[in-house]
């Protein structure tokens, strides 16, 4: 083995979670701040509790002016602290702490959540009020309160999907029928079969259209006269 391999595998690996690679930004660590938390994590690993400013700042072709002031940052903005801890000599001894950084990290995928909940949240209540407005629209008139109270049970209780509501409107709307019971009954309907998307109806309403039956034709492909007669007449 040359001396490269021998050392490359002797000075080891350190290991760096990719969850921190992606998110250091959202947790407020700047791009300096995070080359300092490598090296720190190198030394760390290699059993090297409060590494040398020094050594950090020749590894970084920094001053020491310059990495005692990221050290500053990252403390003030609560990324790390310096503890006191006892040795396995029984020594006391200062080290970086990375359980805040740690803690921060964790509070990500909470805020990613209460994001997302309160985006569907919004989007939900934007729906609700388009559904209400359409059919107040289309009625040509402002909804009653038991009007009102129905269409939050079809949304809440019997969890139909606004997009079906609005094409049980048009429905309505193209049949001329202006109130709520005739929707239900679109709705009770397009439930029986199981369809709970607008494109699961559309799909139904092809299968259901009659296929135009072909019309006879004479041997020369022209289609006959068919003479009419009215019963009535004598």
């Amino acid at each position: 083995m040359d001396d490269f391999m021998r050392r490359y595998i002797q000075d080891g690996q350190t290991s760096v979670a990719n969850y921190l690679l992606d998110n250091f930004r959202a947790v407020g660590m700047t791009t300096d701040q995070l080359l300092v938390y490598i090296q720190l994590r190198r030394e760390m690993d290699r059993g090297v509790l409060m590494p040398d400013a020094d050594k950090l700042a020749k590894k970084l072709g920094w001053n020491q002016q310059r990495v005692y002031q990221v050290l500053h940052e990252m403390i003030e903005n609560k990324l790390m602290t310096i503890e006191s801890v006892t040795t396995s000599q029984g020594q006391s001894q200062d080290a970086y702490d990375f359980r805040l950084l740690v803690e921060k990290l964790s509070q990500l995928s909470v805020q990613e959540k209460t994001v997302v909940a309160e985006a569907a949240k919004q989007a939900e209540t934007t729906d609700r009020a388009t559904v209400f407005g359409q059919i107040e629209t289309e009625f040509g008139r402002p909804l009653s309160p038991l009007e009102m109270e129905s269409i939050n049970h079809w949304l809440d209780d019997d969890h139909y999907k606004p997009e079906l509501i609005q094409l049980a409107l048009k429905e309505a709307v193209l049949n001329q029928v202006y109130n709520l019971k005739y929707m239900d009954r679109i709705l009770l309907n397009w439930e029986k079969k199981n369809l709970t998307t607008a494109v699961q109806v559309q799909r139904d309403k092809e299968r259901q259209q009659p296929r135009r039956s072909a019309k006879p034709t004479t041997p020369g492909g022209e289609v006959p006269d068919v003479p009419i007669f009215k019963l009535t007449d004598n």
